[in-house]
């Protein structure tokens, strides 16, 4: 079967999402070249995929589609995925939301283990800016407490290398996204479980290919 996946449309970008599987989703300046690279992309996934206890489809990354098309915003062309689709609203059997947590929790895991591996110092982008490593850390870690509070979570941000507080936030957020849900926010003016689970997910694996990248020789 073919990958069902989803574009947010931009004025200079558009991502495009994998809708079963929240954190394979790459942007580039076109639909088409945004596919390419979410193609690209999915032996980089695959860990993940491996990690949560599952495998992905023999035609993945090969036959996709598209099922789904969203407006996006300013967020969207400054670099994220900013927009609820209508397919994360959807609601969320018990089957689905144990699915949820072990992929976000596998996308925080291989976030962690490149960190984990890589050099103090990270490879300036081409203009001479980017994070180094931990400042990239942080940044994840803040996001993360932030993305919690969309579902109710509030938690303090963990401090650098504050393992306890960070599985206690985890522990928190995976709470709420293993619960069932008829696909509405768990709190007035938050984020759908679905949309959270793929934006927390990407926001991971974004900085940990990222890291990857920058940790290699220019």
């Amino acid at each position: 079967m073919a990958t069902k996946i989803a574009f947010e449309q931009g004025k200079q970008r558009v991502f495009a999402w994998a809708l079963d599987w929240p954190g394979w989703c790459r942007s580039a300046r076109t639909e088409e070249l945004a596919m390419e690279a979410l193609a690209t992309y999915l032996p980089r996934y695959a860990p993940v995929v491996t990690k949560a206890g599952l495998k992905l489809p023999a035609r993945a990354g090969r036959d996709f589609d598209v099922v789904e098309r969203v407006p996006g915003s300013a967020t969207t062309d400054f670099g994220a995925p900013g927009t609820v689709a209508p397919s994360d609203e959807t609601r969320v059997t018990p089957a689905q939301a144990r699915r949820l947590v072990a992929l976000v929790e596998a996308s925080w895991a291989v976030f962690d283990r490149v960190a984990a591996k890589a050099p103090a110092a990270l490879r300036k982008g081409p203009r001479g800016g980017g994070r180094d490593r931990d400042k990239m850390i942080e940044h994840v870690i803040g996001a993360e407490a932030g993305y919690a509070r969309k579902i109710g979570v509030r938690h303090r941000q963990p401090a650098l290398g504050d393992k306890a507080a960070l599985a206690e936030l985890r522990k928190e957020i995976l709470a709420v996204l293993g619960d069932r849900s008829d696909g509405s926010p768990p709190v007035a003016k938050g984020w759908p479980p679905r949309y959270h689970a793929r934006r927390s997910a990407w926001h991971a694996l974004d900085h940990a290919w990222e890291m990857e990248d920058r940790s290699e020789p220019g």
